[in-house]
């Protein structure tokens, strides 16, 4: 059932590929969307973040603003591939077990999708680009299989879940104190600063009060702005998403997504040690107003990563979610670099 509806911002030509498709990986149906003017240009692979926040993903169908990157160029350098991951959006599906539901099988879903474009499209490489949690598995794939790979962007990497997670307490706790919320710093209090070991309940109090202080946006007075209104908007208006498709990617896929074995995967990764080095060209964008995923973070990281070349870009406008401007220059930033 659909809502709403919305005017494609861009339409592919009959020459181009406009097209959402439903592949086996890793044993469950998953569904990309591919959108290029001319399917011989290069592959570039976007993973979205979440875990289930498939945005950009299948409902950025002829949508020009994708969260963290505008499209309507880019279609028209590469063959632009979103997908929707395991167990959200359109990728969702009561019959997958809750055992798969873990860091190493989406990397292993990350690359078994990349094989399947590299075939299908007679190509050697492809550019790789991910958002938030997507960081998480994009990383760990180029460091694992370079040779696949002309190069890495990310949007708001994540370099140590846990370390990440105590700036963020510190940052709420701050907001709840400052505005004298007493039901905030009281369910902090007890909650505790992270780690949080013990299951989903301890980090999704510090999620809740992150969302209600909009740890993930940022207000610059302009249209432009990001909200989680507008984020809403782009499954809502979607053509091709149905209600159904959106509760699976904020309600159902959510619950399926943290299981006792993802949050200890979350927990025990460290890209400051597990991969100190990647073989390829390295493209880091991020919100000079994240907080979200905090800046003094991946400032570090990219200071001390061996890379071939590396690049670090600040949006101005934007904390986790990009402004409607950053996003215009976070897509000419792809284009001049990878193309």
């Amino acid at each position: 059932m659909k809502l709403f509806s919305r005017k494609p911002n861009f339409i592919i030509s009959e020459k181009g590929i406009s097209s959402i498709e439903t592949l086996v990986i890793g044993g469950t149906q998953q569904s990309i969307l591919i959108q290029t003017e001319n399917p011989a240009n290069p592959i570039l692979l976007m993973l979205h973040g979440g875990p289930s926040m498939p945005v950009p993903g299948l409902s950025n169908r002829g949508q020009d603003y994708a969260l963290v990157t505008c499209t309507k160029q880019l279609v028209k350098h590469f063959t632009l591939v979103f997908w929707d991951q395991r167990g959200t959006g359109k990728s969702y599906s009561k019959q997958i077990p809750s055992e798969t539901m873990h860091l190493k099988q989406f990397i292993s879903d990350a690359n078994e999708l990349t094989d399947y474009l590299l075939t299908r499209f007679k190509q050697l490489k492809l550019h790789l680009a991910a958002h938030s949690w997507g960081t998480v598995i994009g990383l760990s794939l180029v460091k694992q299989f370079p040779e696949k790979f002309y190069s890495y962007t990310a949007f708001s990497q994540i370099t140590n879940w846990v370390e990440n997670d105590k700036l963020c307490y510190q940052w709420v706790l701050e907001r709840a104190k400052e505005t004298s919320n007493q039901k905030a710093i009281k369910e902090l209090t007890e909650v505790g600063p992270p780690p949080y070991l013990k299951g989903f309940k301890q980090w999704g109090v510090l999620r809740k009060w992150l969302l209600k202080y909009k740890s993930m946006v940022y207000d610059a007075g302009d249209k432009g702005s990001a909200t989680y209104a507008k984020a809403a908007k782009i499954m809502f208006t979607s053509p091709d998403y149905s209600f159904v498709n959106i509760y699976h990617s904020l309600v159902s896929g959510f619950k399926l997504s943290y299981t006792e074995q993802m949050i200890q995967d979350l927990n025990g990764f460290n890209f400051f040690t597990n991969v100190p080095k990647v073989e390829i060209p390295v493209y880091f964008i991020h919100g000079e107003k994240e907080t979200h995923v905090f800046p003094e973070l991946i400032q570090r990281y990219f200071d001390q990563l061996e890379a071939p070349s590396k690049k670090l870009f600040w949006s101005k406008k934007s904390s986790h979610a990009f402004h409607f401007n950053d996003a215009e220059e976070n897509e000419q930033i792809l284009i001049k670099n990878l193309v």
